[in-house]
């Protein structure tokens, strides 16, 4: 029985292992979602969500705490100055783990993590079927054209 054993090893080294969710966790903060397997997902989650309540914290303590597990500059001040502020008011589960399809090369079950409350570009369309319904905008792709000699 795997009694008091509390993370997934992942098949990595302590080391590797540790690396890879200090560059996770900077990259979801950067971006607001990832996409990744679902064990890493799942475990990525508590590192999220523990720096969104040393950014809630807003201490020196809790920013030292946070600077041991994000070496990127930029992701810690918007740990403290964006998402500490955003969730103020939620006592927890900050993330949403939604599950996708298998990889195609190791059929290996795929996940995207974000953040709740995501700021992202909102439209709202009409449906068939009844009033409102929000749509996400996505980026539209420039056209190149070929200058003629």
């Amino acid at each position: 029985m795997r009694h008091l054993v509390d993370h997934r090893k992942l098949g990595r080294t302590s080391p590797h292992r540790q690396a890879m969710f200090r560059n996770m966790v900077v990259a979801l903060i950067q971006h607001g979602r990832i996409e990744t397997t679902l064990p890493k997902a799942k475990e990525l989650r508590r590192i999220a969500d523990r720096m969104v309540t040393w950014g809630k914290k807003g201490t020196l303590a809790a920013r030292r705490a946070a600077r041991r597990v994000i070496h990127d500059r930029g992701a810690l001040s918007k740990v403290f100055d964006d998402l500490g502020p955003r969730f103020a008011t939620r006592q927890g589960g900050y993330t949403r783990i939604l599950k996708l399809n298998f990889r195609p090369g190791d059929q290996a079950p795929m996940a995207l993590i974000e953040y709740l409350d995501n700021p992202a570009k909102v439209l709202k369309g009409k449906s068939k079927k009844e009033g409102d319904k929000k749509v996400v905008e996505k980026p539209k792709k420039k056209k190149v054209t070929k200058k003629a000699k």
